[in-house]
């Protein structure tokens, strides 16, 4: 029964994802004929609201459907009108739609670093180009030192993006890992934390330097699954288990407006310890 129930979900978000999709292809058409920055911004709005409403939709169906078993813990302050930079660990492709849960319509519309593969999703690879995500390789280190141009043309879609973000408050959002946490990554990373990947500086320390004196603050996102091995697949089939979600503010210290992440080698060890700092607190709380 729970793979029919699988199947069914699986169905509902092909139907939504088309339903929504019809909006979005049009809207899509329309920003690209549409002369001038200021213009394109009205488009780009709607677009927005597409996606908001996809969103909306998806959890609509899932918490009647799935019913997911979830206990969330949102700090206070929140708002819609403010910027915010989104920080998480990575389980599985649930970790967005459980963030969805907490945090739709309460802050601005999502905006993830993704993958450039994505892009050939129908319909969501779209969305991601029509909505001006940054596409990234995610290089390795080895990578990033034989095609430096590669890991410049990262920066500067992270640029683009940071420069369009002062137009209008956006949410962004980063699992911090790149990727979704499995044992056998742990052992090839041979990872310090007992349940986190090794956490990637670059992107959010760009993001800050770039957008940090507009943040109304970093929301610090811990997700627990009471499953040690949780899946998508499992989650549309209702068999998940209990989810915890447990969300911090923290605000931007003044040090990180300033530096050059890049460039600064003092201000990239700062950073570093920073960010490790916070992967050890996160850890922490995830052990029992």
């Amino acid at each position: 029964m729970s793979s029919l129930k699988g199947l069914v979900s699986v169905l509902l978000l092909i139907l939504t994802t088309l339903f929504w999709g019809i909006p979005l292809i049009a809207l899509t058409l329309l920003k690209l004929v549409t002369p001038g920055r200021r213009l394109r911004r009205l488009v780009l709005r709607g677009l927005n609201e597409v996606a908001l409403n996809w969103v909306g939709s998806n959890l609509w169906w899932m918490r009647r459907w799935l019913r997911p078993r979830l206990d969330i813990h949102l700090p206070e302050g929140l708002s819609r009108e403010r910027w915010w930079l989104v920080l998480s660990n990575h389980r599985s492709w649930t970790d967005i739609f459980l963030l969805f849960f907490a945090l739709h319509r309460r802050i601005p519309m999502p905006h993830f670093f993704v993958k450039r593969q994505l892009i050939w999703i129908p319909i969501v690879g779209l969305a991601f180009w029509a909505m001006e995500f940054p596409m990234l390789r995610r290089l390795t280190r080895e990578q990033r030192e034989r095609h430096p141009h590669l890991a410049r043309r990262d920066r500067e879609a992270t640029e683009r993006m940071c420069e369009r973000a002062r137009e209008r408050p956006i949410a962004i959002y980063n699992f911090v890992e790149g990727t979704r946490f499995t044992p056998a990554k742990h052992a090839a990373q041979a990872s310090p934390y007992r349940h986190l990947l090794r956490p990637r500086a670059g992107g959010i320390a760009q993001v800050l330097g770039l957008l940090g004196d507009r943040l109304g603050g970093i929301l610090d996102v811990t997700l627990h699954y009471d499953n040690p091995r949780p899946t998508f697949w499992g989650y549309l089939c209702g068999r998940e288990g209990p989810v915890t979600l447990n969300a911090r503010r923290l605000e931007v210290p003044g040090w990180m407006v300033t530096g050059d992440y890049h460039d600064d080698p003092d201000y990239k060890e700062r950073f570093h310890s920073w960010l490790n700092a916070l992967w050890l607190d996160k850890d922490a709380s995830l052990s029992p």
